[in-house]
């Protein structure tokens, strides 16, 4: 079992964000971190950065839609560190709309993503994890995996779907005995890039304006994932909600 303070962690969508505030706070406390994203440029960018503040990291290109690049994800953390520790589902796509809108491809950008982008981290590691009997995956579902509103419909059932499947899979996991925990991490309105890929006028127009009046930093789930992560590994930490203070719903 690795050191507490060295464990190897993979994220996905970690060009950006809370994967991006998340691997740089998980490196400063010396553990090794996999960044998995799209965007080569913004993964080598962070990547780098965390190597000058002492940390260790490395990245591969990742389309979470792709089981083969979420694999050959895994992969790399196996060649680079011989083992996968964590493993932070976090990419995601928000694009709000009412079903009226018809906004089919939306629609299935957000179950390609949000859905099976969890499912195929969960197939990439966990057969690892069983095998050195001990891990842990985080899966990040949103305050919408709770309450549904207008022109939330298909995104809230993604993430209401992450949190069914991760707490599924933690009673698979515990009636094992595999040491395999899951952490769901439901957060509120917080300072991404989530917004940016509303694709209705009237809904990103909304969105913009109650995210400028209530986000906060990103900073505030890594503090969240890093909390779970660094809980006594005989206890599963199975579900943290947390949003700005002053956001009601």
């Amino acid at each position: 079992m690795a050191d507490a303070t060295q464990k190897v962690i993979v994220i996905t969508g970690a060009s950006s964000g809370i994967g991006e505030a998340t691997a740089k706070l998980l490196a400063s406390q010396g553990n090794k971190i996999v960044l998995g994203a799209r965007r080569e440029e913004r993964l080598n960018e962070i990547a780098e950065a965390i190597k000058s503040a002492g940390g260790e990291a490395t990245y591969k290109v990742t389309d979470v839609t792709s089981i083969e690049q979420v694999e050959a994800l895994a992969q790399t953390a196996l060649d680079a560190y011989g083992r996968i520790d964590v493993w932070i589902n976090n990419a995601g796509l928000m694009p709000h709309s009412e079903f009226i809108k018809d906004k089919v491809n939306d629609w299935t950008r957000m179950i390609d993503v949000n859905l099976r982008g969890v499912l195929y981290g969960i197939h990439a590691a966990l057969s690892t994890m069983r095998e050195q009997k001990s891990g842990h995956f985080i899966n990040i579902s949103s305050v919408a995996g709770h309450i549904v509103g207008p022109g939330a419909g298909v995104y809230a059932a993604t993430k209401f779907g992450v949190r069914a499947l991760s707490d599924a899979l933690r009673q698979e996991e515990a009636l094992a005995q595999s040491h395999v925990r899951v952490t769901t991490i439901s957060p509120g309105a917080i300072a991404t890039e989530l917004t940016d890929h509303v694709t209705d006028k009237e809904q990103k127009e909304a969105m913009d304006t109650f995210y400028n009046e209530f986000a906060v930093g990103a900073d505030r789930v890594a503090q969240a994932i890093a909390f779970a992560i660094n809980t006594p590994e005989d206890t599963g930490m199975s579900e943290i909600i947390i949003r700005p203070a002053s956001q009601q719903l």
